[in-house]
Protein backbone atom coordinates (compact mmCIF):
# COMPACT_ATOMS: atom_id res chain seq x y z
CA UNK A 1 0.00 0.00 0.00
CA UNK A 2 2.63 1.95 0.56
CA UNK A 3 4.08 2.85 -2.66
CA UNK A 4 0.64 3.40 -3.91
CA UNK A 5 0.16 6.65 -1.12
CA UNK A 6 3.87 7.57 -2.28
CA UNK A 7 2.56 7.98 -6.10
CA UNK A 8 -0.83 9.45 -5.02
CA UNK A 9 1.67 12.16 -3.47
CA UNK A 10 4.07 12.73 -6.35
CA UNK A 11 1.41 13.15 -8.68
CA UNK A 12 -0.33 15.76 -6.20
CA UNK A 13 2.73 18.05 -6.03
CA UNK A 14 2.98 17.40 -9.99
CA UNK A 15 -0.41 18.63 -11.01
CA UNK A 16 -0.56 22.71 -11.40
CA UNK A 17 -1.96 23.64 -8.17
CA UNK A 18 -4.81 25.89 -9.74
CA UNK A 19 -6.47 22.44 -10.56
CA UNK A 20 -5.80 20.84 -6.78
CA UNK A 21 -7.51 24.05 -5.56
CA UNK A 22 -10.01 25.09 -7.98
CA UNK A 23 -10.51 28.62 -9.73
CA UNK A 24 -14.11 30.57 -8.22
CA UNK A 25 -15.92 32.97 -9.15
CA UNK A 26 -16.91 33.32 -5.84
CA UNK A 27 -13.61 33.37 -3.69
CA UNK A 28 -12.87 36.02 -5.85
CA UNK A 29 -15.93 38.17 -5.97
CA UNK A 30 -15.67 37.25 -1.99
CA UNK A 31 -11.96 38.84 -2.00
CA UNK A 32 -12.22 41.49 -3.78
CA UNK A 33 -15.62 42.64 -1.95
CA UNK A 34 -16.99 46.25 -2.80
CA UNK A 35 -13.80 47.37 -3.82
CA UNK A 36 -15.39 46.14 -7.55
CA UNK A 37 -19.11 46.87 -8.96
CA UNK A 38 -21.10 45.92 -12.13
CA UNK A 39 -19.09 42.63 -11.60
CA UNK A 40 -19.37 39.73 -14.49
CA UNK A 41 -17.30 36.87 -13.75
CA UNK A 42 -17.22 33.23 -15.54
CA UNK A 43 -15.28 30.22 -15.86
CA UNK A 44 -14.09 29.92 -19.63
CA UNK A 45 -13.15 26.92 -21.79
CA UNK A 46 -10.28 29.72 -23.37
CA UNK A 47 -9.30 32.50 -22.07
CA UNK A 48 -7.48 33.44 -25.01
CA UNK A 49 -9.13 35.55 -28.08
CA UNK A 50 -9.82 32.07 -30.47
CA UNK A 51 -12.56 32.70 -27.76
CA UNK A 52 -15.14 35.48 -29.02
CA UNK A 53 -16.50 35.73 -25.41
CA UNK A 54 -13.08 36.91 -24.33
CA UNK A 55 -13.22 40.09 -25.39
CA UNK A 56 -16.79 41.83 -24.99
CA UNK A 57 -18.41 43.40 -28.51
CA UNK A 58 -17.96 47.21 -29.00
CA UNK A 59 -20.67 49.69 -27.22
CA UNK A 60 -21.78 46.44 -25.03
CA UNK A 61 -21.93 48.18 -21.64
CA UNK A 62 -25.38 49.82 -21.16
CA UNK A 63 -26.09 53.52 -20.78
CA UNK A 64 -22.78 54.78 -22.53
CA UNK A 65 -22.32 56.58 -25.75
CA UNK A 66 -21.62 54.72 -28.98
CA UNK A 67 -17.42 55.27 -29.11
CA UNK A 68 -17.28 54.92 -24.99
CA UNK A 69 -16.49 51.07 -24.69
CA UNK A 70 -14.66 49.82 -27.88
CA UNK A 71 -13.33 46.38 -26.58
CA UNK A 72 -13.06 44.65 -30.11
CA UNK A 73 -11.97 47.49 -31.78
CA UNK A 74 -9.07 48.28 -29.05
CA UNK A 75 -7.51 45.03 -29.22
CA UNK A 76 -6.61 46.05 -32.61
CA UNK A 77 -4.78 48.73 -32.28
CA UNK A 78 -1.59 47.87 -30.81
CA UNK A 79 -1.24 44.21 -32.63
CA UNK A 80 0.18 43.63 -36.13
CA UNK A 81 -2.94 42.40 -38.62
CA UNK A 82 -4.31 38.96 -38.65
CA UNK A 83 -1.95 35.95 -39.52
CA UNK A 84 1.22 38.46 -37.82
CA UNK A 85 -0.06 38.16 -34.03
CA UNK A 86 0.92 36.11 -31.82
CA UNK A 87 0.44 32.40 -32.46
CA UNK A 88 -1.89 30.56 -30.68
CA UNK A 89 -1.50 27.21 -30.21
CA UNK A 90 -3.86 25.68 -26.96
CA UNK A 91 -6.51 26.30 -25.21
CA UNK A 92 -6.07 28.36 -22.08
CA UNK A 93 -9.49 27.25 -19.61
CA UNK A 94 -9.63 29.44 -16.44
CA UNK A 95 -11.84 32.16 -15.06
CA UNK A 96 -13.02 35.80 -16.36
CA UNK A 97 -13.50 38.46 -14.23
CA UNK A 98 -15.10 41.89 -15.08
CA UNK A 99 -15.65 45.00 -13.13
CA UNK A 100 -15.71 48.20 -12.64
CA UNK A 101 -13.32 49.57 -9.93
CA UNK A 102 -16.22 50.96 -7.20
CA UNK A 103 -13.76 54.03 -6.17
CA UNK A 104 -13.40 55.93 -8.69
CA UNK A 105 -15.84 58.97 -8.59
CA UNK A 106 -15.86 59.57 -12.04
CA UNK A 107 -17.76 55.63 -12.45
CA UNK A 108 -15.41 54.97 -15.14
CA UNK A 109 -12.29 52.50 -14.20
CA UNK A 110 -12.64 49.01 -15.21
CA UNK A 111 -10.91 46.48 -14.39
CA UNK A 112 -10.24 42.92 -16.04
CA UNK A 113 -8.78 39.65 -14.80
CA UNK A 114 -8.09 36.51 -16.40
CA UNK A 115 -7.01 33.11 -14.27
CA UNK A 116 -5.80 29.95 -16.44
CA UNK A 117 -6.24 26.81 -14.53
CA UNK A 118 -3.14 25.45 -15.40
CA UNK A 119 -1.36 28.53 -13.35
CA UNK A 120 2.73 29.32 -13.19
CA UNK A 121 2.44 31.33 -9.99
CA UNK A 122 3.31 34.48 -11.55
CA UNK A 123 0.95 37.42 -12.54
CA UNK A 124 1.00 40.47 -15.54
CA UNK A 125 -0.75 43.51 -15.07
CA UNK A 126 -0.99 45.65 -18.51
CA UNK A 127 -0.96 49.13 -19.36
CA UNK A 128 -3.56 50.95 -22.28
CA UNK A 129 -3.01 52.80 -24.89
CA UNK A 130 -4.40 55.85 -25.83
CA UNK A 131 -7.45 56.10 -23.98
CA UNK A 132 -8.13 52.43 -24.76
CA UNK A 133 -10.12 49.78 -22.59
CA UNK A 134 -9.15 47.14 -20.16
CA UNK A 135 -8.58 45.07 -23.38
CA UNK A 136 -6.88 46.62 -25.51
CA UNK A 137 -3.64 43.89 -24.55
CA UNK A 138 -5.82 40.89 -25.90
CA UNK A 139 -4.13 40.38 -28.74
CA UNK A 140 -0.82 41.62 -28.15
CA UNK A 141 -0.35 40.77 -24.11
CA UNK A 142 -3.18 38.76 -23.17
CA UNK A 143 -2.53 36.14 -25.71
CA UNK A 144 0.85 35.39 -25.07
CA UNK A 145 0.90 35.55 -21.08
CA UNK A 146 -1.81 33.32 -21.06
CA UNK A 147 -0.36 30.54 -22.72
CA UNK A 148 2.39 30.69 -20.43
CA UNK A 149 0.62 30.22 -17.63
CA UNK A 150 0.28 33.71 -16.02
CA UNK A 151 -2.35 35.15 -14.71
CA UNK A 152 -3.03 38.43 -16.20
CA UNK A 153 -4.40 41.76 -15.43
CA UNK A 154 -5.48 44.91 -17.03
CA UNK A 155 -7.16 48.67 -16.34
CA UNK A 156 -8.24 51.51 -18.38
CA UNK A 157 -6.20 54.40 -16.86
CA UNK A 158 -9.60 54.80 -15.49
CA UNK A 159 -11.04 56.51 -18.51
CA UNK A 160 -13.87 55.82 -20.84
CA UNK A 161 -12.99 56.51 -24.60
CA UNK A 162 -15.08 59.06 -26.52
CA UNK A 163 -18.30 60.00 -27.73
CA UNK A 164 -19.29 61.53 -31.60
CA UNK A 165 -20.55 65.15 -30.90
CA UNK A 166 -21.02 65.54 -34.97
CA UNK A 167 -20.67 63.66 -38.09
CA UNK A 168 -21.11 67.25 -40.09
CA UNK A 169 -20.49 70.56 -40.32
CA UNK A 170 -20.39 72.94 -38.63
CA UNK A 171 -18.13 73.01 -35.70
CA UNK A 172 -19.57 71.48 -32.52
CA UNK A 173 -20.07 74.08 -29.89
CA UNK A 174 -19.00 72.09 -27.53
CA UNK A 175 -15.11 73.46 -26.11
CA UNK A 176 -14.05 70.48 -25.44
CA UNK A 177 -14.50 68.33 -28.99
CA UNK A 178 -11.82 67.75 -31.23
CA UNK A 179 -11.89 66.63 -34.46
CA UNK A 180 -10.13 63.94 -36.12
CA UNK A 181 -7.73 65.02 -38.42
CA UNK A 182 -7.96 68.84 -40.43
CA UNK A 183 -9.44 67.38 -42.93
CA UNK A 184 -12.32 65.86 -41.29
CA UNK A 185 -15.68 67.27 -40.24
CA UNK A 186 -15.74 64.86 -37.44
CA UNK A 187 -15.32 65.65 -33.70
CA UNK A 188 -14.86 63.73 -31.18
CA UNK A 189 -14.88 64.46 -26.86
CA UNK A 190 -12.73 62.58 -25.44
CA UNK A 191 -13.79 61.89 -21.74
CA UNK A 192 -10.31 62.33 -20.15
CA UNK A 193 -10.91 65.95 -20.95
CA UNK A 194 -13.54 66.07 -18.41
CA UNK A 195 -13.50 67.03 -15.01
CA UNK A 196 -12.10 64.82 -12.45
CA UNK A 197 -9.87 63.11 -15.21
CA UNK A 198 -6.21 64.27 -14.94
CA UNK A 199 -3.55 62.83 -16.73
CA UNK A 200 -2.04 61.82 -12.87
CA UNK A 201 -4.86 59.35 -12.68
CA UNK A 202 -3.06 57.19 -15.04
CA UNK A 203 -0.32 55.96 -12.67
CA UNK A 204 -3.16 55.45 -10.10
CA UNK A 205 -5.01 53.16 -11.68
CA UNK A 206 -2.25 51.06 -13.29
CA UNK A 207 -1.43 50.36 -9.25
CA UNK A 208 -4.92 49.86 -8.34
CA UNK A 209 -5.32 47.58 -10.82
CA UNK A 210 -1.87 45.44 -9.52
CA UNK A 211 -3.12 45.37 -6.23
CA UNK A 212 -7.03 44.22 -6.97
CA UNK A 213 -5.10 41.83 -9.60
CA UNK A 214 -2.94 40.24 -6.74
CA UNK A 215 -5.92 39.91 -4.01
CA UNK A 216 -8.01 38.00 -6.97
CA UNK A 217 -5.10 35.98 -7.77
CA UNK A 218 -4.48 35.09 -3.97
CA UNK A 219 -8.30 34.43 -3.76
CA UNK A 220 -8.80 32.11 -6.88
CA UNK A 221 -5.26 29.85 -6.35
CA UNK A 222 -5.13 29.82 -2.64
CA UNK A 223 -1.85 31.81 -2.73
CA UNK A 224 0.20 35.33 -3.54
CA UNK A 225 2.12 35.66 -7.52
CA UNK A 226 5.50 34.89 -6.52
CA UNK A 227 6.28 37.72 -9.35
CA UNK A 228 4.13 39.96 -10.77
CA UNK A 229 5.45 42.18 -14.27
CA UNK A 230 4.06 44.96 -15.83
CA UNK A 231 3.50 45.53 -19.53
CA UNK A 232 2.52 48.58 -21.86
CA UNK A 233 2.30 50.16 -24.63
CA UNK A 234 2.47 53.29 -25.55
CA UNK A 235 0.57 55.68 -22.78
CA UNK A 236 0.19 51.90 -21.92
CA UNK A 237 4.18 51.91 -21.61
CA UNK A 238 4.23 55.31 -19.52
CA UNK A 239 2.14 53.42 -17.20
CA UNK A 240 4.96 50.85 -16.84
CA UNK A 241 7.42 53.00 -16.36
CA UNK A 242 5.23 54.78 -13.62
CA UNK A 243 4.68 51.07 -12.26
CA UNK A 244 8.62 50.73 -11.27
CA UNK A 245 9.33 53.99 -10.27
CA UNK A 246 6.53 54.42 -7.99
CA UNK A 247 5.27 50.81 -6.86
CA UNK A 248 8.06 48.52 -6.14
CA UNK A 249 6.22 46.61 -3.69
CA UNK A 250 3.54 45.61 -5.98
CA UNK A 251 6.22 45.22 -9.46
CA UNK A 252 9.14 42.85 -9.71
CA UNK A 253 9.76 44.30 -13.28
CA UNK A 254 8.45 45.71 -15.82
CA UNK A 255 8.36 46.07 -20.23
CA UNK A 256 7.71 49.45 -21.86
CA UNK A 257 6.61 49.31 -25.66
CA UNK A 258 7.07 52.20 -27.03
CA UNK A 259 5.49 54.29 -23.67
CA UNK A 260 4.85 57.99 -24.14
CA UNK A 261 7.92 60.39 -22.64
CA UNK A 262 6.50 62.87 -20.14
CA UNK A 263 8.42 65.88 -18.88
CA UNK A 264 7.48 69.38 -18.08
CA UNK A 265 10.95 70.57 -20.23
CA UNK A 266 11.23 69.80 -23.94
CA UNK A 267 10.96 67.90 -26.10
CA UNK A 268 6.92 66.26 -24.89
CA UNK A 269 4.19 65.73 -26.83
CA UNK A 270 2.80 69.31 -27.08
CA UNK A 271 6.37 70.25 -28.69
CA UNK A 272 6.52 67.46 -30.85
CA UNK A 273 2.99 67.63 -32.53
CA UNK A 274 2.57 71.71 -33.73
CA UNK A 275 5.57 71.44 -36.62
CA UNK A 276 4.04 67.79 -37.75
CA UNK A 277 0.72 69.16 -38.00
CA UNK A 278 1.95 73.11 -39.44
CA UNK A 279 4.25 71.57 -42.27
CA UNK A 280 2.08 68.35 -43.77
CA UNK A 281 -0.10 70.65 -45.77
CA UNK A 282 2.88 72.24 -47.55
CA UNK A 283 4.67 69.13 -47.78
CA UNK A 284 1.74 67.62 -49.41
CA UNK A 285 1.65 70.45 -51.65
CA UNK A 286 5.34 69.80 -52.76
CA UNK A 287 4.15 66.13 -54.08
CA UNK A 288 5.85 64.90 -50.75
CA UNK A 289 9.47 66.37 -51.96
CA UNK A 290 11.47 64.79 -48.70
CA UNK A 291 14.02 67.30 -49.92
CA UNK A 292 11.75 70.89 -49.28
CA UNK A 293 11.64 72.70 -46.35
CA UNK A 294 8.08 71.03 -45.34
CA UNK A 295 10.20 67.95 -44.94
CA UNK A 296 12.99 69.49 -43.53
CA UNK A 297 10.84 71.07 -41.01
CA UNK A 298 9.26 67.73 -39.96
CA UNK A 299 12.15 65.96 -39.47
CA UNK A 300 13.70 68.89 -37.43
CA UNK A 301 11.30 68.42 -35.23
CA UNK A 302 12.70 64.93 -34.14
CA UNK A 303 10.24 63.02 -36.96
CA UNK A 304 12.24 59.92 -39.00
CA UNK A 305 11.50 60.93 -42.33
CA UNK A 306 8.56 59.97 -44.62
CA UNK A 307 8.20 56.28 -46.51
CA UNK A 308 6.58 56.59 -49.66
CA UNK A 309 4.88 53.44 -51.77
CA UNK A 310 2.94 54.79 -54.76
CA UNK A 311 1.02 57.49 -53.00
CA UNK A 312 0.86 56.15 -50.04
CA UNK A 313 2.77 58.13 -47.49
CA UNK A 314 3.78 57.11 -43.72
CA UNK A 315 3.60 60.53 -42.74
CA UNK A 316 0.47 61.12 -44.54
CA UNK A 317 -1.01 58.24 -42.53
CA UNK A 318 -0.06 59.71 -39.11
CA UNK A 319 -1.34 62.96 -40.15
CA UNK A 320 -4.87 61.48 -41.16
CA UNK A 321 -5.08 59.50 -37.95
CA UNK A 322 -3.28 60.62 -35.30
CA UNK A 323 -1.17 63.75 -35.11
CA UNK A 324 -4.03 67.18 -34.60
CA UNK A 325 -6.38 64.46 -32.85
CA UNK A 326 -3.83 63.73 -29.86
CA UNK A 327 -2.21 67.17 -30.09
CA UNK A 328 -6.02 68.82 -29.14
CA UNK A 329 -6.74 65.88 -26.74
CA UNK A 330 -3.44 66.48 -24.73
CA UNK A 331 -3.61 70.47 -24.91
CA UNK A 332 -6.97 70.27 -24.04
CA UNK A 333 -6.31 68.41 -20.81
CA UNK A 334 -3.35 70.35 -20.19
CA UNK A 335 -4.07 73.80 -21.20
CA UNK A 336 -7.73 74.45 -22.26
CA UNK A 337 -7.49 78.17 -22.38
CA UNK A 338 -5.60 78.00 -25.22
CA UNK A 339 -8.33 78.24 -28.52
CA UNK A 340 -7.68 75.23 -30.36
CA UNK A 341 -9.24 76.06 -33.63
CA UNK A 342 -8.74 79.60 -34.34
CA UNK A 343 -4.96 79.93 -32.79
CA UNK A 344 -4.06 76.96 -34.94
CA UNK A 345 -3.36 73.36 -33.71
CA UNK A 346 -0.21 73.63 -35.90
CA UNK A 347 0.88 77.00 -34.17
CA UNK A 348 0.48 75.98 -30.57
CA UNK A 349 3.26 77.04 -29.03
CA UNK A 350 4.09 75.04 -25.90
CA UNK A 351 7.40 77.45 -24.58
CA UNK A 352 5.47 80.47 -24.83
CA UNK A 353 2.29 78.83 -23.13
CA UNK A 354 4.03 78.96 -20.29
CA UNK A 355 3.86 82.31 -19.50
CA UNK A 356 -0.22 82.00 -20.28
CA UNK A 357 -1.24 79.09 -18.52
CA UNK A 358 -0.09 76.26 -15.89
CA UNK A 359 0.38 73.75 -18.57
CA UNK A 360 3.83 73.69 -17.79
CA UNK A 361 3.12 72.21 -13.91
CA UNK A 362 -0.13 70.47 -15.59
CA UNK A 363 3.10 68.11 -17.65
CA UNK A 364 5.46 67.96 -14.53
CA UNK A 365 2.36 67.09 -12.07
CA UNK A 366 2.49 62.94 -13.95
CA UNK A 367 5.95 63.26 -15.59
CA UNK A 368 8.34 60.51 -15.04
CA UNK A 369 11.24 60.60 -13.03
CA UNK A 370 13.39 57.95 -14.15
CA UNK A 371 14.01 56.80 -11.07
CA UNK A 372 13.34 53.04 -11.84
CA UNK A 373 13.24 50.86 -9.23
CA UNK A 374 12.92 47.57 -10.48
CA UNK A 375 14.39 46.18 -13.53
CA UNK A 376 12.53 47.54 -16.81
CA UNK A 377 12.78 47.15 -20.64
CA UNK A 378 12.18 49.61 -22.97
CA UNK A 379 11.45 48.83 -26.72
CA UNK A 380 11.05 51.26 -29.38
CA UNK A 381 10.86 51.84 -33.18
CA UNK A 382 13.01 54.06 -35.16
CA UNK A 383 10.56 54.82 -37.06
CA UNK A 384 7.64 56.05 -34.52
CA UNK A 385 6.27 59.16 -36.26
CA UNK A 386 3.94 59.33 -33.33
CA UNK A 387 6.53 59.61 -30.42
CA UNK A 388 9.71 60.29 -32.31
CA UNK A 389 12.15 57.66 -30.60
CA UNK A 390 14.91 60.39 -29.91
CA UNK A 391 12.28 62.79 -27.89
CA UNK A 392 10.42 59.50 -25.89
CA UNK A 393 12.12 56.15 -25.59
CA UNK A 394 15.91 57.82 -25.81
CA UNK A 395 14.72 60.91 -23.68
CA UNK A 396 13.89 58.78 -21.03
CA UNK A 397 16.88 56.21 -21.06
CA UNK A 398 18.30 59.80 -20.26
CA UNK A 399 16.06 60.48 -17.68
CA UNK A 400 17.28 56.98 -16.16
CA UNK A 401 20.89 57.29 -17.15
CA UNK A 402 20.72 60.43 -15.01
CA UNK A 403 18.77 59.38 -12.02
CA UNK A 404 21.03 56.42 -11.83
CA UNK A 405 24.07 58.80 -10.46
CA UNK A 406 22.21 58.68 -7.25
CA UNK A 407 22.20 55.25 -6.72
CA UNK A 408 19.08 53.44 -4.68
CA UNK A 409 18.30 49.80 -4.03
CA UNK A 410 14.96 48.99 -4.23
CA UNK A 411 12.86 50.85 -1.64
CA UNK A 412 14.78 53.58 -2.89
CA UNK A 413 17.33 54.14 0.08
CA UNK A 414 20.95 55.35 -0.89
CA UNK A 415 22.91 52.34 -0.91
CA UNK A 416 26.33 53.58 -3.67
CA UNK A 417 25.59 49.36 -4.82
CA UNK A 418 22.87 48.37 -6.32
CA UNK A 419 20.16 49.93 -9.64
CA UNK A 420 17.75 47.99 -11.01
CA UNK A 421 18.79 46.80 -14.39
CA UNK A 422 17.60 49.13 -17.60
CA UNK A 423 17.55 48.46 -20.82
CA UNK A 424 16.83 50.16 -24.63
CA UNK A 425 16.20 48.07 -27.47
CA UNK A 426 15.33 49.93 -30.55
CA UNK A 427 13.91 47.97 -33.17
CA UNK A 428 15.42 48.97 -36.58
CA UNK A 429 12.22 50.48 -38.76
CA UNK A 430 9.83 49.55 -36.19
CA UNK A 431 7.31 52.23 -35.62
CA UNK A 432 3.89 52.94 -33.50
CA UNK A 433 1.62 51.32 -35.23
CA UNK A 434 2.05 47.47 -36.40
CA UNK A 435 -0.72 47.63 -38.97
CA UNK A 436 0.99 50.21 -41.19
CA UNK A 437 3.98 47.43 -42.14
CA UNK A 438 0.62 46.24 -44.04
CA UNK A 439 1.33 48.97 -46.78
CA UNK A 440 5.04 50.17 -45.60
CA UNK A 441 6.64 46.55 -46.50
CA UNK A 442 9.86 48.11 -44.90
CA UNK A 443 8.26 48.21 -41.80
CA UNK A 444 9.41 45.92 -38.89
CA UNK A 445 7.11 44.57 -36.51
CA UNK A 446 7.55 45.39 -32.61
CA UNK A 447 5.74 42.86 -30.92
CA UNK A 448 7.62 39.56 -30.77
CA UNK A 449 10.67 41.62 -30.27
CA UNK A 450 8.49 42.90 -27.22
CA UNK A 451 7.40 39.56 -26.34
CA UNK A 452 11.09 38.33 -26.32
CA UNK A 453 12.28 41.41 -24.12
CA UNK A 454 9.22 39.83 -21.74
CA UNK A 455 11.06 36.47 -21.77
CA UNK A 456 14.36 37.80 -20.94
CA UNK A 457 12.80 40.36 -18.35
CA UNK A 458 11.77 37.35 -16.22
CA UNK A 459 14.88 35.30 -17.14
CA UNK A 460 16.80 38.45 -14.93
CA UNK A 461 14.59 38.79 -12.28
CA UNK A 462 13.77 35.16 -11.77
CA UNK A 463 17.04 33.53 -12.40
CA UNK A 464 19.47 36.55 -12.33
CA UNK A 465 20.74 36.59 -15.83
CA UNK A 466 21.77 39.73 -17.14
CA UNK A 467 20.30 41.53 -19.45
CA UNK A 468 21.44 41.51 -23.13
CA UNK A 469 22.97 44.86 -23.30
CA UNK A 470 20.93 48.26 -25.59
CA UNK A 471 21.13 47.83 -28.65
CA UNK A 472 19.75 48.29 -32.17
CA UNK A 473 18.06 45.27 -33.66
CA UNK A 474 18.65 45.29 -37.06
CA UNK A 475 16.14 43.95 -39.71
CA UNK A 476 14.72 40.81 -39.22
CA UNK A 477 16.99 40.21 -36.22
CA UNK A 478 16.56 39.61 -32.69
CA UNK A 479 17.57 40.85 -29.25
CA UNK A 480 21.52 39.14 -29.18
CA UNK A 481 23.26 38.95 -26.39
CA UNK A 482 26.35 40.07 -28.41
CA UNK A 483 24.91 42.45 -30.62
CA UNK A 484 26.06 43.53 -33.87
CA UNK A 485 25.07 47.00 -33.40
CA UNK A 486 25.45 48.32 -29.53
CA UNK A 487 23.43 51.13 -28.47
CA UNK A 488 21.48 53.42 -30.56
CA UNK A 489 20.46 52.69 -34.54
CA UNK A 490 22.72 54.62 -36.54
CA UNK A 491 20.11 55.35 -38.90
CA UNK A 492 16.28 55.99 -38.18
CA UNK A 493 15.61 54.46 -41.86
CA UNK A 494 17.60 51.85 -43.31
CA UNK A 495 15.52 50.89 -46.77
Amino acid sequence: MFPTIRSAVLLLLLVPFSVRAGVSCEDVRKALGSRIADVNCFASTDLTTNNPLTTPANNSLAGLPVGAFTPVTDRGVIAPSAGKRTPITKTVPGLQLNARIASDPTGQARFLLRLPNDWNGRLVVAGASGTRSEFNGDFAWSDYALQQGYAYASQNKGVLNLSIVTLVPPPPADPLACRLNPASPVFVHFFDNDPGQPFTRWAEFMIKGAQLARDGVKAGYGRSPRFTYAVGTSNGGYQVRRAVELAPELFDGGVDWEGTFVDEHAPNILTDLPPAILNFPDYAASGLNGAGTAAKNIMAAGYPPDIVVGTASLWGLYNAQFWEVTQCQWQKRLDPAYDTYVSGTGTYNYVSRLSFSDVGAQLAAFATTGQIRRPLVTVAGTMDALLPIDHHARAYARKVAAASKHKHDDDGDERGDRKPAYRLYEIQNGNHIETFQDVFPQLELIEPHAQRAFDLLVRQVEGNVPLPPDQCIARGGSIADSPAQAGHCASLFVP
